[in-house]
């Protein structure tokens, strides 16, 4: 495949690429190690640049519907410019931090259906770009996220799928312009009050916010809306909250609560300044500590226009989206499977 793409890119006897992994799997943020190994072909050519970008299918709403894209929301540059000889060998090692909002894709060696992210190869030479190099990676959840998907195993939920959306959760410091919904199926003794559950991490070195949503659709008290339960913590901390309670205590409390909890408000993405939140002091049960426990009911996600995404552009290390080629010619094989555990 990356033969005859960069075939296409540079015409016949053009250099040859291939980028390898120390590791096929890594955590939010950890590093992403390995090296590019570059081939000459039948003439000297000029290497502009070598970058590297971890690429993941996002939804975005548009026309009415959902479409799926090609979000690129880490590029680095790898290499500057050099000459690389015909028949030379050349091999450009990395390590790149990874971002701690880095979506989850595979839970105790089990790929979570819906996800699909990898490891592109950009390699420009004389003004011409290829992009045809790919590397599959998974993505394991950080020991405090772990422990928060180990309570709904414990409480008997059941991991229906994944998937990415595009847009930012109301009141969260977050710095990926997308986010990740995680569904679960409930089991019998929550019928009557809840429908599907669906968890997203926000994560970054200080710590971990959970936010849980809720379908009362099929709840029986006329609500037809969702509920949002908001919880925020520090990673060592998570490992000792008693979390399959907690959810427990917070799904329980559903039918005490009116409708108007779970009321979304929607803003345009545009209007979501960088890391902009409104204060937690105004909002109920608020942020007292920098991350005491606190859970909540809220508002909840911030979805944007398909132009205001498309616009976003990439930026350092944690960029935004950039989306337009179609998801499936990549990840070709990701939608198979279905219902069930990890």
């Amino acid at each position: 495949m990356v033969f005859k793409r960069l075939l296409g890119a540079f015409g016949v006897g053009a250099p040859s690429v291939d980028t390898v992994l120390s590791t096929s799997r890594i955590r939010p943020g950890g590093l992403l190690t390995g090296e590019v190994r570059l081939r000459g072909g039948d003439f000297d050519a000029g290497i502009e640049h070598v970058t590297l970008g971890l690429v993941a299918r996002v939804e975005v709403e548009h026309g009415g519907g959902e479409h799926d894209g090609l979000a690129e929301f880490l590029r680095v540059p790898v290499s500057g410019p050099f000459t690389l000889r015909a028949g030379e060998g050349r091999v450009v090692g990395f390590q790149i931090p990874v971002p701690w909002e880095t979506p989850i894709s595979e839970i105790d060696g089990t790929h979570l259906t819906g996800m699909a992210l990898g490891v592109r190869t950009e390699l420009a030479v004389a003004g011409a770009v290829d992009r045809g190099d790919l590397d599959m990676v998974a993505v394991e959840p950080l020991p405090s996220q772990l422990r928060v998907l180990r309570a709904f195993q414990e409480l008997g939920f059941h991991f229906r799928s994944a998937d990415l959306e595009a847009g930012r959760i109301h009141g969260a410091y977050q710095e990926l312009p997308f986010y990740q919904e995680i569904e679960f199926h409930p089991p019998a003794r929550y019928a009557g009050h809840v429908g599907e559950v669906e968890l997203t991490f926000v994560a970054s070195p200080s710590g971990l916010e959970v936010v849980l949503e809720a379908d009362r659709h099929s709840g029986g008290y006329g609500g037809g809306d969702d509920v949002i339960g908001r919880f925020q913590v520090g990673h060592e901390e998570a490992l000792r909250v008693d979390w399959a309670g907690e959810i427990d205590r917070w799904l329980a409390g559903l039918s005490h609560h009116g409708t108007h909890h779970g009321m979304s408000h929607h803003a345009p993405y545009g209007h979501q300044p960088y890391g902009h939140a409104e204060p937690y002091g105004h909002q109920p049960h608020g942020h007292a500590q920098p991350y005491g426990y606190h859970p909540e009911h809220h508002e909840h996600r911030d979805g944007p226009g398909w132009g205001a995404v498309a616009a976003a552009g990439v930026a350092g290390v944690v960029g935004g989206l950039v989306l337009g080629e179609v998801v499936e010619e990549i990840f070709e094989d990701d939608d198979e499977g279905g219902d069930g555990d990890w």
